[in-house]
């Protein structure tokens, strides 16, 4: 079962159907404890239709932060130790891979957020940029995991890796995070063979592609949201980011016109456009 934010409405996509949820407040329809079970009441009183899907999709978020965390794969370790090794910052990487408490971080507001068809943004005082393809939980205010989802953590290398302490200006700025399409709503966790799959498109080449699976992902998501929630409420539900298995070569940076594709079995394809611009300009 899938649940789509669109310029309709919500909708829920279930085997063949979509159900149309008329003026349907998207944060009260999301933000339940045991979502699955309040989203098949729900089909029963909804608009049915065939598939295609509306194809106004926007990303599935309203009131909602996106948080992320960072260092779960060993990959990440390896590429962040990397980065920081002129600045003495590397040593912090490899020891928080095996603290026990994991980096986590503020990522956006949904105005930062950029959902399918929409761009994503590098910044424009940096000359290192890379995608982070990355399963999204999708967390009730209860703390429950409710959902799943694709995100895009952009990142500008360059500023994290001069200094550690500049992290919230290599991560957070406007169009800054990739999510969507959808939140698939499931009755229990995903299978650690799931694949997390990108590929980089630039013109009609492909720049770059690569490919992991849950099974490398270090945390479990339940400790990554028990440590979120301590001493944090979230009114509307929270998304967070688990971390990224997949990181380009330090010769590879995003240009403006790339595209980002991000698959993630199960949950489908979130794909992006690239640009420089600020969204004021």
């Amino acid at each position: 079962m899938k649940l789509f934010r669109t310029a309709s409405g919500a909708i829920i996509e279930h085997g063949n159907l979509t159900h149309l949820l008329d003026g349907a407040d998207w944060d009260a329809l999301a933000n339940r404890r045991g979502l699955k079970a309040a989203l098949t009441a729900d089909i029963a009183v909804a608009t049915a239709t065939p598939l295609p899907l509306d194809p106004g999709v926007l990303a599935p978020i309203g009131r909602a932060e996106v948080w992320a965390a960072g260092v779960t794969y060993f990959r990440s370790r390896d590429a962040r130790m990397e980065e920081s090794k002129d600045s003495g910052g590397g040593d912090f990487y490899a020891r928080v891979y095996d603290a026990p408490r994991p980096e986590l971080f503020f990522k956006a507001t949904a105005s930062r957020v950029a959902g399918p068809g929409q761009p994503v943004r590098i910044r424009r005082d940096s000359k290192w940029n890379v995608p982070e393809p990355e399963l999204a939980l999708w967390i009730s205010s209860a703390g429950t995991i409710e959902g799943y989802t694709i995100g895009n953590d952009m990142s500008s290398r360059d500023i994290e890796g001069e200094n550690p302490l500049y992290l919230p200006q290599a991560k957070v700025y406007d169009a800054c995070c990739g999510l969507g399409p959808a939140i698939l709503v499931t009755d229990g966790p995903l299978a650690k063979s799931t694949a997390i799959k990108i590929e980089i498109a630039r013109g009609s080449s492909i720049a770059f592609h690569g490919e992991t699976s849950l099974e490398r992902l270090k945390r479990r998501p339940e400790e990554l949201v028990e440590w979120l929630f301590r001493d944090q409420t979230f009114p509307d539900g929270c998304f967070l980011l688990t971390g990224t298995g997949i990181v380009p070569d330090g010769d590879f940076t995003l240009e403006p016109g790339d595209e980002v594709r991000i698959e993630i079995e199960g949950i489908g394809r979130l794909v992006n456009p690239v640009t420089r611009a600020s969204p004021r300009e």
